[in-house]
């Protein structure tokens, strides 16, 4: 009677914790399908990282595709500073294995372990005993890994712990791609396919939160208007196909000269639109005249065996020097534009111009 009574009560217990494993399980599905941000769904897969096995540290690494490497996209507990800036190589420390491998790693000894990563040992009063990390893998492609170290009991962990990971992996695995076709598709609604720059849709909206920012702060920006020189010669001559990878270089130029809270779109055909916050309208035209100068002595697709020199007209418009409205304000720098097209092109002007000029024309 005393083992069947003790037997009965360690089936309670196993009961207990499965149904409690269930509802955890459930409730990560049900939270997981309600958001599709990124930074909400590894929130949520974190926090119910400890609900499951209590550990002193856990990290959650996605893999870059471009960089072909892992990234540390969140991190809890004990841990270095500075690590989420830390890249590893596919195949490096133990993370960087079990990414490669594409199979869940129990290190029982992680000092004494050759793959043991030199930042598990550079944290002070924190010493690294054992690592459990488990790959969250969709359609048979390895896109991160959950790594966990220390269990907070001083025990090792364990088959069973290794088996809770690999769930909530799969449930992780699924919502990550959810949030990353989110983002790609969100992505395709606000970017021009051929740059990579915003397009026209994101650039009023653009214009419309900098109107609103600096009327509340009483603040400033700038909008400058640029459209490349005589272009369709470059077409005509060359084919669309070279006009298409000269807009491209030119959009790479604009970026790599640009800061990044600039927010750089293309209007149309070889027209782009660069909106500068907390920027004033003297400062937007230097910035202009600096691209004008750079367009001027690059020469273009030397990769394709050719030698294109061209050039570009601008024009600059400022909030509120200029006008308080957005549709205004790129009107202003697009007829800014214009006007320097109709003095000789390859020059900035600005929208303060305008009635100057048209007066010394008459």
């Amino acid at each position: 009677m005393k083992a069947l009574k003790k037997e009965n009560r360690e089936l309670r217990n196993i009961l207990k914790e499965v149904k409690k494993e269930l509802s955890i399980f459930i409730n990560v599905g049900k939270a997981l399908t309600s958001t599709l941000e990124l930074n909400k769904v590894l929130d949520i897969i974190m926090e119910n990282v400890q609900k499951l096995v209590k550990a002193e540290a856990w990290s959650l690494l996605l893999i870059d595709e471009e960089r072909d490497d892992l990234y540390f996209a969140m991190t809890k507990g004990h841990q270095p500073a500075g690590l989420q800036e830390l890249r590893l190589k596919i195949g490096e420390g133990i993370a960087g294995k079990v990414a490669k491998m594409g199979k869940p790693l129990i290190i029982r000894d992680v000092l004494n372990d050759r793959s043991c990563p030199y930042y598990l040992t550079a944290i002070k009063g924190f010493t690294p005993n054992n690592v459990l990390s488990v790959p969250i893998i969709n359609k048979k492609k390895t896109i991160g890994v959950l790594e966990i170290i220390n269990k907070k009991n001083g025990k090792p962990f364990t088959k069973k712990d290794m088996e809770l990971m690999l769930k909530l992996a799969d449930q992780a695995s699924i919502a990550i791609e959810r949030s990353n076709l989110y983002q790609k598709m969100a992505n395709l609604a606000i970017t021009d396919d051929l740059t990579k720059l915003f397009n026209l849709r994101y650039l009023y909206r653009a214009l419309d939160t900098e109107v609103k920012r600096c009327r509340r702060y009483h603040s400033t920006f700038s909008v400058i208007f640029l459209d490349l020189d005589s272009f369709k010669l470059v077409n005509d001559r060359h084919g669309h196909l070279i006009g298409s990878k000269t807009l491209m270089e030119v959009a790479g130029m604009l970026v790599s000269s640009l800061r990044d809270v600039d927010i750089i779109t293309r209007y149309g055909g070889d027209e782009f639109v660069i909106v500068l916050p907390h920027t004033t309208v003297e400062m937007a035209y230097g910035i202009a005249e600096r691209i004008q100068q750079d367009i001027n002595r690059h020469t273009f697709l030397t990769e394709e065996g050719l030698s294109l020199r061209i050039t570009a007209s601008f024009g600059v418009a400022g909030y509120p020097d200029h006008s308080r409205d957005e549709t205004e304000l790129l009107r202003l720098a697009d007829q800014a534009m214009y006007m320097a097209k109709s003095l000789g092109k390859n020059r900035v002007i600005l929208a303060s111009e305008l009635l100057h000029i048209s007066c010394r024309g008459r």
